[in-house]
């Protein structure tokens, strides 16, 4: 790949922004969930069919955009990327007045909800349309960007902004729609109508959001990427082993982030009796996990030659992680109200996250590979214990999600050019519907045989993981 040098800076810039934009809506309808649920008083298997809603987009849409990007280049995917999510954000204005307004008490399957929800489930789909041709169109625009060698680095870099906003959305959902509600003092049909009428607002904000960041790019010029063919015959990227056991890897991966993610909030109300508010806002930790692992990641996997310099950012991000930790778990807005112990506690378990990536050595695939041990370990330790333990256990989780998807990402397009890298990407990422298949089969197993047992599968998906990062992702056809 080719770019203008000069411009290197401003593409890095804007498609950070992109991704921090696509991050904090996927996490806001992931968390989504608990309060749909509260809402609409469903079971836990049906809340998590808004995630599935969400990520049944990507094998719908992803290859398809792939097309897209090729034929109208990155920037007016992006663009209309931006409008879509627009669009989607502003259907849920509706579909939370509809539930708010709702007499029905006690039937679940009433005509009134069944609409309602459909509305919540046809907003979430057009939302996600837009966050699929954000996606599709910026892991290979950054990958492509700079040299191979640090493209693990940049896709951790903007990773790491896209968590930024992963971390903020359920803490925005603690504040904007749980704070001040208590089920203890409020019927099911109260809590449910109060948490509807507060929902509208932040969906409107975000469509403001993206519809200025759509008319802002479409004003700014961004560097052109131009291939560089390989020589001799062209294959199918159908025919690539190493992108197919790529994708399976994303699925695995998504499947497991999302199901964990989705189920934090009423796993820690129904496990740990933690009030729904207080639990959004671990759900913000775990996600906050993934953020200080990447910026651990882009900085070890960068090419800085200085250790001063990458030891004194490492010192940098424990303190993100020690503020960030206390700022989402405070109990209200005042500097004395946060939480440095819960800070203190996420500080350390990001500290032995630093300490793991060493095993690494800076190398995509073995540290994917160490990453994923640790959290099978880890999703079966919280199966296997409760209280303080498994609370942790969960949430931390999230630090070693970190790398996964960048990691998994430049693995599989290791080695291709940029016509077939957009093709590739388009099918890396249909199978984020990993997002979609796994979160109602965790919710179904919390449903039947309680919660501790759901994450049984995520452990399975990160031992699939695992294996794509030993002997996958080095199997080539000559």
């Amino acid at each position: 790949m080719e770019q203008k040098n000069s411009n290197y800076g401003l593409g890095m810039g804007v498609f950070g922004a992109v991704f921090f934009i696509f991050g904090f809506a996927t996490t806001f309808i992931v968390t989504m969930t608990a309060p749909v649920k509260a809402i609409l008083g469903l079971p836990e298997w049906a809340a998590q069919l808004l995630s599935s809603a969400f990520f049944i987009t990507y094998p719908i849409l992803s290859i398809p955009s792939g097309k897209l990007v090729a034929k109208i280049g990155y920037k007016w995917t992006v663009i209309l990327g931006l409008l879509l999510m627009g669009l989607g954000s502003l259907v849920f204005w509706p579909a939370a007045q509809m539930a708010s307004g709702l007499n029905e008490a006690g039937d679940v399957w009433s005509s009134a909800k069944i609409v309602s929800f459909g509305m919540f489930l046809v907003a979430t789909f057009i939302l996600a349309a837009g966050v699929v041709f954000l996606q599709v169109a910026a892991n290979p625009y950054v990958t492509a960007l700079g040299p191979e060698s640090s493209a693990s680095s940049r896709l951790n870099l903007t990773q790491a902004l896209n968590s930024i906003a992963t971390m903020i959305a359920p803490w925005i959902i603690s504040v904007a729609i749980f704070r001040g509600l208590s089920e203890s003092l409020m019927s099911a049909k109260e809590y449910g109508i109060a948490a509807a009428e507060r929902v509208p607002m932040p969906f409107i904000t975000m469509a403001v959001i993206v519809i200025a960041v759509a008319i802002i790019l479409f004003t700014i010029k961004l560097p052109v990427l131009t291939s560089e063919k390989k020589e001799g015959a062209k294959k199918s990227v159908w025919q690539y082993p190493h992108v197919l056991l790529g994708a399976f890897a994303i699925f695995a991966y998504v499947g497991a982030e999302v199901g964990n993610a989705g189920l934090i909030v009423n796993y820690l109300k129904n496990s740990g009796g933690i009030d729904p508010e207080v639990a959004s806002t671990y759900a913000a930790i775990y996600w906050g996990g993934a953020m200080i692992g990447r910026f651990f990641g882009a900085i070890m996997f960068s090419d800085m030659k200085s250790k001063v310099k990458k030891y004194g950012m490492v010192v940098l991000v424990l303190g993100l992680a020690l503020l960030s930790g206390a700022f989402v778990t405070a109990d209200g807005y005042s500097f004395d109200s946060w939480n440095f112990n819960a800070g203190l506690i996420f500080m350390g378990v990001a500290f032995v996250n630093f300490i793991i990536m060493q095993i690494g050595s800076g190398k995509a695939a073995r540290t994917l590979a160490v990453f994923a041990i640790v959290a099978a370990s880890l999703a079966l330790i919280t199966t296997l214990t409760t209280g303080q333990v498994a609370l942790w256990t969960i949430i931390s989780i999230g630090l070693f999600n970190s790398i996964m998807f960048p990691n998994i990402f430049s693995l599989a397009v290791r080695d291709l050019d940029g016509e077939e890298m957009a093709s590739a990407s388009g099918i890396i990422n249909s199978l984020v519907v990993g997002g979609a298949v796994i979160p109602p089969i965790m919710g179904g197993i919390a449903d039947t045989v309680g919660y501790t047992w759901a994450f049984v599968v995520p452990a399975i998906c990160y031992l699939y993981i695992f294996f794509y990062a030993v002997k996958g992702h080095a199997i080539r056809t000559e």
